[in-house]
This record gives structure tokens, sequence and C-alpha cells, in this order.
């Protein structure tokens, strides 16, 4: 029999439990797949208290998805302090990539489940704002750097900067999330392949690579 929840305490700490259980199920069996009810008996409970806290499984998508973009934002907000542009490009590369590793379950969820769980039309979280979105923390911080005219002559579309780096981190980090535990593979360290990666493509696209340290 699963325990009474006697306080606001007890009430947020069973919201953590049934998005912890969601996001396992979403990530092992698809979106699709997974019901309120299946959820409710992963941790113990009846359906009907999940629906106390999530109208329906929509709403309760839209939850895992604020709480996941948002902690991601979270830990990686101290390195927008960073004054030096590529310095801090750097930075987020590592705070993106150790944010996936430390939570691959998230990670998983956010970026590596068929079909875009997130609307981002009616997300708590607000779109452009660098405390709470990764992505716009990555526009910022390729920005600055486009403005002080660190990138190539040839190269005038800064989004298209961003997206890059930003599909190259994720390379890296889903193919260690998806495959990172495979024997056929001889992986070199995780470390070392991120770092690469980025040095690679930040050398493509400065105008005087050797800026970078």
């Amino acid at each position: 029999m699963p325990p009474k929840i006697k306080s606001e305490q007890d009430r947020e700490q069973l919201r953590i439990i049934i998005l912890d259980a969601a996001r396992t199920l979403f990530v092992e069996r698809g979106i699709e797949s997974v019901s309120m009810r299946e959820i409710a008996r992963q941790i113990g409970y009846s359906a009907t208290t999940l629906y106390n806290y999530f109208t329906d499984k929509d709403a309760l998508l839209q939850a895992l998805c604020d709480a996941d973009f948002l902690a991601l934002a979270t830990g990686v907000r101290e390195i927008m302090q960073i004054p030096d542009p590529i310095q801090r490009i750097q930075a987020l590369c590592q705070g993106y990539y150790q944010f996936a590793l430390q939570h691959p379950g998230h990670y998983r969820f956010m970026f590596m489940t068929p079909r875009a769980p997130c609307n981002m039309d009616i997300t708590r979280i607000e779109q452009g704002n660098t405390e709470q979105d990764a992505y716009a923390q990555l526009q910022v911080v390729v920005q600055a750097a486009f403005d002080a005219e660190l990138f190539r002559e040839d190269l005038h579309d800064s989004e298209m900067i961003a997206q890059t780096l930003w599909a190259g981190v994720h390379g890296v980090c889903s193919l260690e999330i998806a495959l990172g535990n495979e024997t056929w593979m001889q992986w070199v360290a995780i470390e070392a392949r991120i770092h690469l990666m980025q040095d690679a493509l930040l050398r493509g696209l400065l105008r005087q690579p050797d800026r970078m340290i």
C-alpha cells in the first residue's frame, strides 16, 4: 500500500517520483505506448492519484519537458558570465555534454526519443530567456563571438553556426549514451572525443584559429 501524502513536501516528492517513472517508461517503450495507468502501476499508486497531479498524459509530458529543459539551462547558467566569447562557447559545450552524461535518462527523453514530446507553444519555459532556455544561451554566446567578428568572413549566419556547434556536441553525446557500453566498439575516452570534436569545429569556424586556448 502506497504511503499517504501528509504534507506539501510529500506531494512534491510524489510529483518527482511520477515524472521520473514517466521519463523512464517513455524512453524505454516510446511515448505513444505508455499510458497513465502504466505509469501509476510502476510507482504503486492508482491512476486516479496521477490525475490529481496532471490532468492528462499531455500535461504530464509538458511538465516533464519543462522540468528537464529547465534543468539543462540552470546547469550551465553560470557559464554565461565568462567574459571571453570563445572560452564561453567552449565552456557551454562542456557543460552541455556533462549534463548529458550525468543525466542520460533526461537527455534520451529530451533529444533521443521518437516524436518530439514538448509543445513549445505552451511550455512554461520562456523561450529566449537565458535563465531558462539552453538554446538561447548558445545563441547569445555565438552571437557575441559573431558580433566581435571572430568567425570566418564567409560565415554570415550566426544561427547556422550555433546549430552546427549543437549538432557536433549532440552527436558525441548521443553516441556515448546509445552505444557507450557496446563491447564491439573500442571507444576513446569521452572527454577526448568531445575535445577533438569541439576543437575541430571551432578551428574550422574561427577567423583566427590560434586564438583558441
